[in-house]
């Protein structure tokens, strides 16, 4: 896609030990993690939302 391949990837993957340290990865990892969720978790309630808008229009009140 980038056009990283494997070597890329492991120096950029020593870089960042380098930087944050073998004891810090796992705090990095797992906030990444969350982060991701989060942002799913936000695009799937964007998406239902208009339905959910046009599901309370039809209904009579």
């Amino acid at each position: 896609m980038f056009g990283i391949g494997m070597p890329e990837l492991i120096i950029i993957l020593v870089i960042i030990l380098i930087i944050f340290g073998a004891g810090k990865l796992p705090d990095i990892g797992g906030a990444l993690g969350k982060g991701i969720k989060n942002f799913k978790k936000s695009v799937n309630e964007a998406e239902e939302s208009p339905q959910e808008k046009k599901k309370e229009e039809k209904k009579p009140s």
